[in-house]
């Protein structure tokens, strides 16, 4: 068995449309079809070959149980559970989170390996880390 490449990440959330909306204007993704043989609500989003899977909760505050959140130290660190995504140019996106009121809650910071790294939370307090490799 050979790995071919990482395809998605599927979340649970609370709101599906504010999610979506998060990821549509914040992280500029596109939203895509899903199978219409689906019988529970969502959203497919992609974005350089990778694609996030939003799955919306059955039962109402099951997304908080099963994920309560991190502590604003692990956040700032990056540790817990994360999506990163490589980007072009660190301070153009701090400015873009910025003007999106979304808080930077760790970094920018040297990785230690000529990458520089940030993070901020999704709606539902999934920790997102955005990089750039350091010239």
């Amino acid at each position: 068995m050979q790995i071919r490449k990482a395809d998605h990440i599927a979340l649970l959330v609370k709101d599906v449309e504010r999610s979506c909306q998060f990821y549509v204007q914040v992280l500029r993704m596109e939203q895509i079809p899903r199978p219409s043989t689906f019988d529970f609500p969502g959203a497919w989003l992609t974005k350089a070959n990778f694609q996030v899977h939003l799955i919306g909760e059955a039962e109402a505050g099951r997304a908080a149980q099963l994920h309560p959140g991190y502590r604003s130290d692990e956040i700032a660190h990056g540790h817990g559970s994360h999506i990163a995504f490589e980007v072009d140019d660190l301070a153009a996106a701090i400015q873009h989170l910025q003007a999106h009121d979304v808080p930077i809650l760790g970094g920018p910071r040297p990785r230690g390996d000529g990458v520089q790294q940030m993070y901020f939370c999704d709606p539902d307090g999934y920790i997102v880390e955005f990089f750039v490799w350091s010239v």
